[in-house]
């Protein structure tokens, strides 16, 4: 299996993440079912079970960067400028409480993630926008991750990056589209990656790509929370949509730690994050 570390090793990650027989996100690596056949040496026995498909689950490969962004539009969309930084949201948010339920190397491999599948891309972009480089505050929260930090170490660096992709959205590109427009349409595209992952993950038993999906549904919300009010005022439809898609997304991913069982119909789930998708087109 394919693992793409691009920067890792001039940030010293390389070495670490091979000795912890971590796997590439899902879509980083290639489309297989090996990844579940990985090496585990997780604390908790999870670690390196990626599957292929982050990078082109829901239609998005090929657009453009590892983690499905069209990167080429990110400095004049602020929709896909938001959801590169929801990517990476979503990442640390699963890496974060991975961590909090003994799943020492995944955590670790999901603070590295978002350097190489989407940072590193948008580089050019923030660069036009004026937002500082901050990708060293993941490779920092991963290796304290493989060091066996305290919890409330891992969430300082959690919350280190967190604020920092809070400034870099006071960055966003303005095309004109409404706040609850910009809104809707990143929440969408985390649905449908939460949505597209939960279907990877139930072809097998690997732990990653339910992790990934978990990430999304978690920043889809956190997002939801923060604009429900003005999605509410805007479009209802969509308000509604989006209300209904996380519920069931909230039964599919019951937290960090992967089920016995994933038995959330995909049926459901796909026709709840189409309907998303409609109505913030």
């Amino acid at each position: 299996m394919k693992v793409e570390l691009k920067t890792w090793a001039a940030l010293g990650l390389a070495t670490a993440l091979a000795g912890a027989g971590l796997a590439g996100c899902s879509g980083e690596a290639g489309e297989g079912g090996e990844g579940g056949e990985a090496a585990q040496t997780d604390t908790a026995g999870e670690a390196g079970e990626g599957e292929g498909g982050e990078a082109g689950e829901g239609g998005e490969g090929g657009e453009g960067g590892e983690g499905g962004i069209a990167t080429g539009e990110a400095s004049t969309d602020p929709v896909v400028y938001g959801s590169a930084l929801a990517v990476a949201e979503a990442h640390v948010i699963a890496a974060r409480d991975a961590y909090a339920v003994g799943k020492t190397a995944a955590a670790a491999e999901m603070f590295a993630h978002p350097v190489s599948e989407v940072l590193l891309d948008m580089d050019p972009v923030f660069a036009e926008l004026g937002v500082a480089d901050f990708k060293p505050l993941f490779s920092e929260a991963s290796q304290a991750a493989l060091a066996g930090a305290s919890k409330a170490e891992v969430n300082a660096k959690y919350d280190a990056i967190i604020a920092a992709l809070r400034a870099a959205a006071q960055k966003a590109p303005d095309n004109g589209a409404s706040e609850s427009k910009v809104a809707g349409g990143i929440i969408a595209d985390q649905i449908e990656r939460a949505v597209a992952m939960y279907a990877r993950a139930s072809e097998g038993d690997a732990y990653e790509p339910y992790l990934d999906g978990y990430g999304y549904f978690k920043t889809a919300q956190t997002l939801f929370n923060a604009s429900s009010a003005t999605i509410n005022s805007d479009n209802k439809a969509l308000h509604d949509r989006i209300a209904k898609a996380l519920d069931l997304l909230a039964t599919a991913y019951p937290g960090a730690d992967r089920p016995a069982k994933l038995d959330v119909a995909q049926g459901a789930l796909s026709g709840a994050s189409s309907g998303v998708m409609l109505a913030a087109s």
